[in-house]
Formats: structure tokens, C-alpha cells, sequence
């Protein structure tokens, strides 16, 4: 054997453990900062604890199903609830906590045409309100969490 092929081979196996250190050391990085940040948003929840009062509103006409956020689940993570064929007019009060944003998102599909009203309101104010028309109509009100303000 000569010493040029020693020489590749001892190469192509150091580049090889090279690429892998890196690798692990990325995939270690990339591990580390995403717990740290899962960790801050665990944090955040902790810090901003109290709770709040919303209710949904939706009204109009062919609403297939509404989406909204119930109160479960983390601040950046909310649980979401889902009505399917609701009655309208419809309304839903819920407690949510911290920073969770409220949310409300009906969806509808009517060939003679959707009416899509949704509400947002918190303290017998309207914080969020949005309308749509149409074939098909989704979308919905989101809103910031009223703690902190």
C-alpha cells in the first residue's frame, strides 16, 4: 500500500468524524435552544397567571364549524375547541390565562352564499370584529390578551 492512499483514506476518515462531530454539536445546539425556549415560554405562563373572561360571538348564515380558543393547552400552544354545525346566532363564554390570545374562527361553505360575523368581546367591549362574504368564507378574530395592558 502506498503512502498517498493511507494518506486519502486517513483524510476521508477525519473529514468523516469532523462532519459528524459538527453534526452533533448542531443537533445539540439546535436541542438546547429550542428547550430554552420552550423554557422561557413555560416561564412567561408562570409570570402572567391571571386569568380572563371572553365571549365569542359568530352570526350569519351557513357556518359549517367554529374553532376557538377554550382555555387549555400553554399560552403559545392553545388547546382548540371545535363546534361543528353550530346554531346561529352562537356564543361561548371562556376563562383563558396569561398572555393566551383569544380566538374565534368560523369557517363556512354555502353555494348560495356565506355570512360570516365574528365578535370578540371582553368587559362588554367589542375587542375584536370581522365580516365575510362569499362561496366559501374562512378566517375569523384574533385578538391580543388583555393582561398586561
Amino acid at each position: 500500500m502506498s503512502g498517498t492512499t493511507r494518506t486519502a483514506r486517513t483524510t476521508t476518515r477525519t473529514t468523516r468524524t469532523v462532519r459528524a462531530a459538527l453534526g452533533a454539536f448542531a443537533v445539540t445546539g439546535l436541542t438546547l435552544g429550542l428547550s430554552a425556549c420552550s423554557e422561557t415560554v413555560d416561564q412567561v405562563d408562570k409570570a402572567f397567571n391571571e386569568t380572563y373572561e371572553v365571549t365569542y360571538e359568530v352570526t350569519g348564515k351557513g357556518v359549517d364549524t367554529i374553532e376557538f380558543h377554550g382555555g387549555g393547552g400553554k399560552a403559545m400552544d392553545p388547546k382548540i375547541e371545535t363546534v361543528e354545525r353550530p346554531t346561529l346566532p352562537w356564543r361561548k363564554t371562556v376563562t383563558l390565562r396569561g398572555i393566551m390570545p383569544p380566538a374565534v374562527m368560523p369557517t363556512a361553505v354555502d353555494i348560495t352564499g356565506a355570512e360570516v360575523t365574528c365578535k370578540i368581546i371582553y368587559k362588554g367591549e367589542v375587542i375584536k370584529e370581522e365580516t365575510g362574504e362569499g362561496l366559501a368564507t374562512v378566517g375569523g378574530c384574533i385578538a391580543i390578551s388583555p393582561i398586561g395592558d
